[in-house]
């Protein structure tokens, strides 16, 4: 009487273990297809951004460079100029622009000693001269220049995220630069000291903004120092309280930029003598089909 109970249980335990190592079965094999789904996804996402990535450098490969033109310029030309136009204008003429940020007094030194076609640098004529003597490098004969305007720009404040302050007087501006204002606290911001950034590629943008906001006062020997317009910001991004100058174009989530009077100037470019064939197909394509790339 015992065998038939026996074989019973034998058979239900069977039968149990038959489903497991079935149910088991289906998983592993469905777990198979979902790995094998998720490699063919991955190796699809990787196809498609391979194809992208040759379509680029096709791209690019396939602007036929005919001429070369080097510019050395500062912050203001070449975040709202050069940085806009360089791909479709060598896609449209072929000329290749070599950007060299380097501040306009290096620009100017570069351009004397024939290393590049032209400086550009966000200040008038006059003031770029009178710059260059403050530097220790006098003009003696400003005639061998050629110089015109070739846009213009806005020099705006940069703040970390953090400073939420909406608008900065011309007061306020000038105690913040000179270094008398220490925590943001006293202009209306959290309570966070003030940290200005100043940098040495930027002279052109500094020297406007000390001539028509600080009314020429100097600015704090206590400031972080930096060097282009690119360093600034990202010193800003990355110091709670900090503050800089910057161009239009800098402007975007990852800083507050409070409105401050209107700060605007001139993007001034220098050749020595007429411009050659090539610096001036770029100019005649600046102020023709490149004006829908250039910030405003």
């Amino acid at each position: 009487m015992d065998t038939p109970d026996h074989k019973g249980a034998t058979t239900i335990e069977e039968t149990l273990n038959c489903s497991q190592n079935k149910g088991a079965r289906q998983v592993k094999t469905t777990n198979l297809r979902m790995e094998k789904k998720g490699m063919l996804k991955q190796k699809g996402k990787c196809l498609f951004e391979a194809i992208l990535t040759i379509a680029c450098i096709m791209g690019i490969a396939s602007i036929g460079w005919s001429e070369e033109v080097k510019i050395g310029t500062g912050a203001a030309a070449s975040e709202n100029i050069f940085n806009k136009i360089m791909y479709p204008l060598g896609k449209a003429t072929g000329v290749k622009l070599v950007i060299i940020t380097s501040g306009p007094v290096q620009a100017l030194k570069d351009l004397d000693a024939g290393t590049v076609d032209a400086a550009v640098g966000g200040i008038t004529f006059p003031d770029w001269m009178a710059m260059m003597e403050k530097e220790g490098y006098p003009i003696a004969d400003k005639s061998v220049y050629k110089s015109q305007v070739i846009g213009k720009d806005k020099v705006v404040v940069l703040t970390n995220e953090d400073v939420k302050v909406r608008a900065l007087s011309k007061a306020q501006l000038i105690a913040i630069f000179s270094g008398k204002t220490k925590n943001w606290s006293e202009v209306g911001g959290p309570d966070k000291p003030v940290v200005v950034i100043l940098g040495s590629k930027i002279p052109g943008t500094q020297s406007v903004f000390q001539k028509q906001v600080m009314d020429s006062s100097e600015y704090t020997k206590d400031a972080m120092e930096g060097t282009t317009a690119e360093d600034l910001k990202s010193r800003v991004i990355r110091n709670s309280g900090g503050i800089c100058l910057g161009a239009m174009s800098q402007i975007d989530y990852r800083v507050n930029a409070p409105a401050i009077p209107e700060v605007s100037r001139p993007i001034t470019l220098i050749s020595k003598g007429a411009p050659s064939g090539k610096l001036q197909q770029m100019l005649d394509y600046i102020n023709g089909e490149g004006q829908q790339y250039i910030a405003k």
